[in-house]
């Protein structure tokens, strides 16, 4: 078994060890004990080797903190000296922290679902729903996730005819083998067609008051004949209770050619509420402050969307950068050959000019998947299932990019995100084959599992 963990702000180099000739998955259990390396234990007062040999036979290596006190000894004494203590430490922590407790498995298991987990009142008004067309199982397909209390809240974009919910929620802690998703936060806010519902969800965020945001363009059957059943909104959803406590209207933020798709939610020093709208359409980012209710657009340079195709994806990511001490916006086109970044607080001014950042040359297309609520972001390639963390504090360079999960069977991953027994969750499904309508009659096999690091 392994773990990675990097120190200081050199690379230190991946302890592997091995049991019975093959590496063993881990889970991350934190993303920030990769990416925050300020938080080293420094006792600099006991021998590295004795250390750990005490802790082992006396069992009280319990909690990653004792770990660092190894690898710290490790790094400024020497790897090569404590390479076998490592080893017994990365071992005893893999096995009885992150595998088991009192014979049990704590790694909760992946969740595979298709168009066909729904959960329904009864059978009757499924069947209703079949024979009007408003459920069509190979139609329903989810690409987005927030955790909460346990479960995972996912966005069922109403891309095709035929899904009944645009909202759902899964338990993680289901032992079933055929988990269902009910609708969130119930059945009457789903209805397509009521403006006072949601019509398809194709973002949402989860933020720090237990809010659930989420992005509803308005439009349905986006993949075949699209529709607009209503004006685009911001629907916030308090996730404890289920009701709706703030719809933001963003008709006047928007034009026939805006293309809304990804979202950000970001609390300001003062307690103010913004919310930051990708509106790859029109080449702009929709600010809104949702305390004084007012939005405006913040158009970009034409340079964000040079060499890019049409339609193409305009991707966000919100991180908070310990090296600068503030809230940065990262965001790039699928088919730019750039990065780039703006201080929250210059984007909240609603002007751009002189404020975005060009971090850097992309040298494939990159599919962001998220971060970690710290200052972490996750992508993968396009085409490619592999998933990659960078730590922002450090440049934009290849070097920087850590594999954090192998690619798996036939799907490709559409979120990471931070929640359930403080790991990261993957949402992934065969979605180039829903997009393609070549998905059985069951619809996408798609699965909700942690982020697993399996790199030899």
């Amino acid at each position: 078994m392994f773990l990675e963990v990097e120190q200081g702000h050199s690379k230190f180099p991946p302890v592997h060890f091995t049991v019975s000739g093959k590496v063993a998955y881990t889970v991350l259990v934190n993303a920030r004990m990769a990416t925050r390396r300020a938080d080293v234990v420094n006792s600099g007062k006991t021998d590295c080797p004795w250390m750990c040999i005490v802790f082992l036979t006396e069992a009280k290596l319990r909690s990653p903190s004792d770990l660092r006190h190894c690898l710290n000894h490790c790094q400024r004494n020497g790897r090569m000296r404590c390479l076998l203590c490592v080893g017994f430490c990365l071992t005893i922590l893999t096995t009885e922290i992150l595998l088991f407790s009192n014979g049990k498995p704590l790694l909760p298991k992946p969740l595979v679902l298709s168009g066909l987990s729904l959960d329904w009142p009864c059978q009757s008004t499924k069947n209703i729903y079949e024979a009007s067309g408003r459920y069509i199982s190979r139609n329903v397909i989810a690409t987005r996730a927030q955790i909460f209390d346990g479960q995972a809240i996912l966005a069922l974009p109403r891309y095709k005819p035929g899904v009944p919910f645009t909202l759902g929620a899964l338990s993680l802690k289901s032992h079933s083998c055929e988990p269902k998703i009910t609708p969130f936060p119930c059945w009457a806010i789903q209805e397509e067609g009521n403006c006072q519902a949601l019509q398809s969800a194709v973002d949402i965020v989860l933020d720090i008051q237990d809010i659930l945001w989420v992005l509803d363009v308005g439009i349905v059957n986006t993949l075949e004949q699209p529709v607009r059943r209503c004006p685009p909104k911001v629907v916030g959803i308090n996730a404890k209770s289920g009701k709706v406590v703030k719809v933001i209207d963003l008709s006047s933020l928007v034009d026939v050619a805006s293309r809304l798709q990804y979202m950000a939610v970001d609390y300001a020093e003062d307690g103010q509420v913004y919310v930051y709208i990708s509106d790859a359409g029109t080449g702009a980012i929709i600010v809104y402050n949702v305390t004084t209710d007012e939005g405006y657009r913040v158009i970009l340079p034409s340079a964000v969307a040079s060499g890019t195709d049409k339609p193409d994806a305009l991707y966000l990511a919100l991180v908070r950068r310990k090296s600068c001490g503030s809230t940065v916006l990262y965001f790039t086109y699928l088919g730019s050959n750039r990065m780039f970044a703006i201080k929250a607080v210059n984007l909240r001014t609603g002007n751009a000019n002189g404020s975005i950042v060009d971090i850097g040359r992309k040298r494939n297309k990159i599919v962001v998947l998220g971060t970690d609520n710290g200052s972490a972001i996750f992508f993968r390639l396009k085409g490619d299932s592999n998933i990659y963390m960078w730590n922002t504090d450090t440049p934009f360079v290849q070097d920087n990019f850590l594999l954090v999960e192998k690619a798996g069977e036939c799907r490709l991953p559409t979120a990471v995100v931070p929640g359930y027994k403080d790991l990261m969750w993957v949402v992934e499904s065969n979605f180039q084959d829903y997009i393609e309508n070549s998905v059985s009659c069951s619809g996408p096999s798609m699965a909700i599992h942690p982020l697993l690091n399996s790199c030899s």
